[in-house]
């Protein structure tokens, strides 16, 4: 039996060896269960971390790596990772060990048990800004009332899975991948280990809070029609309201008489309903631009150079 790990990689030339050192034990621990595979996925990045994959391959066997001619994003890495995998079961980490590497024995023994997913929850947000923390799960509370797929507070991309689920994983074609939403999508017998988050071992994420923001609206839209829901229905009330202003100037212009005119209120509610079509032209125009992305049918990554 192989057991395959892949590691996207950006900017993570401080990390990729105390990874190794750590997931190394583990290694040994399940020697007698599966063989192990690293793919190491280099997403673009413009520091050293090439250079270290090069000398950690030519160093450990069962360490391989592939290298993007560009910065395509983690959902590439990820994707890429997957399809190299041949491993008769396949996780997904990250190089930074706050996926705990020790977890990956519990979820061995879990899928001998009968799973086929088994993830890891954070079960706390400690060292995470009260801000970020705030607006995640926000996000899992709001994606999880508008969506069929329901998706877990605190779920990493961090799971082991068997070769069925991955292969079902790799058939979604879309060019616009949310892997949280597509590994809760695709179904099958999941279950979650929980732990304590933890910082990085090095180096500084490459996650600003507006990357996670659009990360965000890309899942509403990806697995929600939610959106489109709320434009038609502001379409809709501001008809109606609409439509009882006018009933209600031409009766009070039959009862009692005209009134005073003033340009406030035209004005206001000029940009009141400018700004709606706005919003909902803007929402309508992301979903087009979805439509757009995949229709062209690119490539969803390079591969410069493996080893």
């Amino acid at each position: 039996m192989l057991l395959s790990v892949v590691v996207p990689c950006y900017n993570e030339e401080a990390t990729i060896r105390p990874f190794i050192q750590a997931i190394k034990p583990i290694e040994q621990q399940l020697a007698s269960e599966v063989a192990f595979e690293y793919i190491f996925v280099n997403d673009g990045s413009t520091d050293e971390t090439l250079a270290v994959l090069r000398e950690v391959t030519k160093e450990v066997e069962n360490i391989h790596y592939l290298s993007f001619s560009r910065n395509f994003g983690k959902e590439s890495a990820m994707l890429a990772g997957l399809e190299a995998s041949q491993g008769d079961y396949v996780t997904v980490m990250d190089v930074d060990l706050q996926d705990p590497p020790e977890l990956l024995i519990p979820m061995y023994q879990k899928l001998q048990e009968g799973f086929d997913v088994v993830g890891a929850r954070r079960s706390d947000r400690k060292g995470e800004s009260p801000v970020r923390s705030f607006f995640s799960r926000a996000f899992y509370k709001i994606i999880n009332k508008v969506s069929d797929t329901k998706m877990v507070d605190g779920a990493r991309d961090f799971r082991l899975m068997t070769r069925q689920v991955v292969d079902s994983v790799l058939a979604l074609c879309e060019v616009n991948r949310f892997s949280k939403g597509i590994f809760a999508w695709v179904g099958y017998d999941t279950t979650y280990i929980s732990y304590e988050n933890r910082e990085r071992v090095a180096g500084e994420t490459s996650w600003s809070f507006w990357q996670l923001v659009k990360y965000s609206l890309d899942g509403f839209i990806n697995f929600s029609e939610a959106l489109l829901s709320i434009a038609t229905w502001m379409g809709f009330l501001s008809f109606v309201a609409s439509t009882i202003s006018i009933i209600f100037i031409v009766v009070r212009k039959l009862t009692v008489g005209g009134s005073v005119n003033g340009w406030a209120s035209t004005v206001t509610i000029i940009l009141f309903m400018g700004g709606i079509q706005l919003l909902c032209m803007g929402i309508l125009g992301k979903y087009i631009s979805k439509i757009f992305l995949e229709t062209k049918k690119r490539p969803q990554y390079f591969i410069k150079e493996k080893g």
